[in-house]
């Protein structure tokens, strides 16, 4: 079986959001999203089959021609390690999940069990993504609590760190000891006018934090400042969570022998070098050395195969006790994160995701929503 075709797929119009989008992360100047533009991989075989995956920025298609997709091992290694000297920045994570939903397609199973599978259903957590006033936030989780979620991750961003206490605070009063909270700061983002927070203050914040029962706080500082991270993980009970932006497995493996993280949050799709495989293996080191995974999905334009690829991994690994699921109405819904899905992903009754159970990702995408923007063969 050898690959014959490599597509780029856009949708044919955005998904328009019903006012501008301004996501925590980016305040208070970043600017706010209007609309999600959703693009894949296409990978077709000599012998028919394809495979999907979330377009990701991969500079080297006509390299794919003639390979087998069975070796996707060689295509980690060669693409993806972080052996060489820094990041090998090929933005390869989107070709290696659409060479695994081959290989699923193929099989006949979903990637879970391929994979030796631990579960079929996985819990998550609704990631939401702005930052309100304390009233406001209480009555907008009450209502997703009502939808069926039983953990939430709140934003930490306010110009005024006091300000993100009182939000949590609103909250945790509002839905009581229940619900299981997280919260993230960000500090490891670019965010345009931000007062980023000192070592003093990302202490002080993780203690009040603690104090108020929250189950994990997520990047408290930023990912290069390893000595502050591991001060604060061993000071307090809740888990300290991070390492989206740590490009390879290398890095993750630094982070957690520094004792920076109690909880990795690598991403299938996001930084060229985990896809799968690079996840899958992360969780084997984390596990390796007491820790858990949990890990980053991005919203909006990622969501319809990069959820389900993240869904297929950690079904697979013994460490991973939840997993985020961007979810803020009325911007991250399924309307505007999902439309090209045949079948919406959802939670079930209590809280947790059915992994898909069809061959591959075990999704469709919805082909006639569709264009080939090149094509290479």
């Amino acid at each position: 079986m050898r690959i014959t075709r490599v597509e780029l797929l856009r949708a044919k119009e955005p998904v328009i959001l019903p006012e501008p989008w301004h996501a925590a992360w980016g305040m208070p100047n970043g600017a706010p999203v209007t609309s999600f533009l959703f693009e894949f991989y296409r990978l077709t075989t000599d012998e028919g089959a394809v495979g999907y995956g979330p377009e990701t920025g991969y500079d080297r298609p006509a390299s794919l021609i003639g390979q087998d997709p069975a070796m996707v091992g060689a295509f980690f290694e060669r693409e993806m390690s972080g052996r060489r000297s820094g990041c090998a920045h090929h933005g390869a994570d989107g070709i290696e999940i659409a060479m695994w939903d081959i290989l699923g397609r193929v099989a006949g199973l979903p990637l879970y069990k391929m994979l030796g599978a631990v579960t079929d259903r996985v819990p998550v957590y609704a990631g939401i993504s702005r930052l309100m006033p304390p009233a406001e936030l209480a009555e907008h989780v009450l209502g997703i609590v009502d939808e069926g979620f039983r953990a939430v991750k709140l934003r930490l961003h306010h110009q005024d760190p006091r300000d993100d206490l009182r939000a949590v605070e609103a909250v945790r009063v509002a839905a009581g000891d229940s619900l299981m909270i997280l919260a993230d700061a960000n500090q490891h983002n670019a965010s345009p006018g931000y007062r980023y927070w000192d070592r003093q203050t990302a202490q002080r914040m993780a203690r009040a934090l603690d104090e108020m029962g929250l189950w994990a706080l997520e990047e408290p500082l930023p990912r290069t400042d390893l000595e502050g991270l591991a001060a604060i993980a061993a000071s307090v009970d809740m888990y300290i969570a991070g390492g989206e932006f740590s490009p390879t497995l290398p890095d993750l493996y630094n982070d957690l022998v520094s004792g920076a993280y109690d909880i990795i949050q690598p991403d299938v799709r996001m930084g060229g070098n985990y896809g799968i495989m690079g996840v899958r293996r992360a969780a084997e080191l984390a596990d390796a050395m007491g820790r858990l995974i949990v890990p980053h999905t991005a919203s909006g334009r990622s969501f319809p195969l990069g959820v389900p690829a993240s869904l297929h991994v950690v079904a697979a690994v013994p460490n991973c006790p939840i997993i985020e699921f961007p979810y803020d109405p009325p911007f991250l819904t399924a309307a505007t994160s999902q439309p090209v899905l045949e079948e919406a992903i959802w939670i079930d009754a209590d809280g947790c995701v059915p992994v898909p159970q069809g061959p591959g990702l075990g999704v469709e995408l919805v082909e006639d929503m569709l264009d080939v923007v090149w094509s290479v063969d």
